[in-house]
């Protein structure tokens, strides 16, 4: 059997395929489509007007910006944490190999509220580090950098993971030719390894990105619930949500998924560029 007859016995389908598509619309609709629409129709309940005063007020910028600015902070260093865990991985043989690579999935296994009550524990009035951190009046927990530092042990693993199978499977062959041709670690970097696993880089950066941005768990046990200081936007909504200023929280949310459809445009862009790239490599 050719693979053309072959894909067009795939593609015909009969009445349990139907059944199935239509059960996966459904679920889709149900589970996702419902909510969304529940959360939009919420927030412009009473028009643009009041949601605009909810999404203005002076605590949502708060919310906002520091949204922003641990999402700033996280990525970027998750970027260079990430190509390098991957880089390690992949490329060098050592002893402890299968533990770093077990540490770097940590963050998917270990609850989001633990990882917060290991920052304060770790950096908390009763930790060894209290003392030192008193006489030098710097403040970890219940201020931004512990808010930064939870977000960035949540986000850690997903560049390296988007970037640890494809170069497994690119392998070193590339690297060693241009070892051979002359070149040093850092030309090899920039001209042979980076544009392999560019767009998987780039996945990588927008899963962090929309993981980053709605984290909540962890955030919510190293922030304090300071409003208009330490509050993101997940917290935001959470404290609206709670003295049932429901307008106000759902308005709040239409903001957060805005952002977070902008962050899915840029992973289905990034995810077709990446496929394409694969399958040139496929080709040749």
């Amino acid at each position: 059997m050719s693979l053309a007859t072959l894909k067009g016995n795939t593609r015909r389908r009969g009445p349990a395929g139907l059944v199935l598509i239509i059960l996966a619309w459904i679920i889709f609709g149900l589970i996702l489509v419902l909510p969304l629409y529940i959360v939009v129709s919420q927030g412009l309940q009473r028009g643009f007007v009041t949601f605009w005063e909810a999404i203005s007020e002076p605590d949502a910028i708060s919310a906002l910006k520091l949204t922003l600015l641990a999402t700033a902070i996280s990525v970027p260093l998750n970027l260079v944490f990430g190509l390098a865990a991957a880089w390690c991985v992949t490329k060098f043989e050592f002893r402890g190999k299968s533990l770093l690579v077990t540490l770097i999935d940590m963050p998917f296994s270990v609850s989001p509220v633990v990882a917060g009550l290991i920052y304060v524990l770790l950096f908390g009035a009763q930790s060894w580090f209290a003392p030192f951190l008193n006489e030098h009046n710097l403040q970890i927990v219940y201020a931004v950098p512990g808010i930064v530092l939870a977000t960035i042990f949540v986000t850690f693993p997903f560049v390296a993971r988007e970037l640890i199978p494809l170069m497994e499977e690119q392998g070193t062959t590339e690297e060693e030719a241009a070892r051979l041709l002359g070149a040093n670690g850092w030309q090899m970097f920039w001209h042979v390894t980076l544009p392999n696993v560019k767009w998987a880089l780039v996945y990588g950066v927008v899963l962090c990105t929309a993981r980053a941005m709605g984290e909540f768990g962890a955030v919510s046990v190293v922030s304090g619930h300071i409003r208009g200081l330490t509050n993101t936007m997940p917290l935001h909504i959470e404290i609206l949500y709670n003295e049932y200023n429901i307008v106000a929280a759902f308005s709040v949310a239409i903001l957060l998924l805005a952002m977070a459809l902008v962050v899915l445009l840029l992973r289905q862009w990034s995810e077709a560029r990446l496929a394409r790239q694969l399958d040139v490599k496929d080709d040749h």
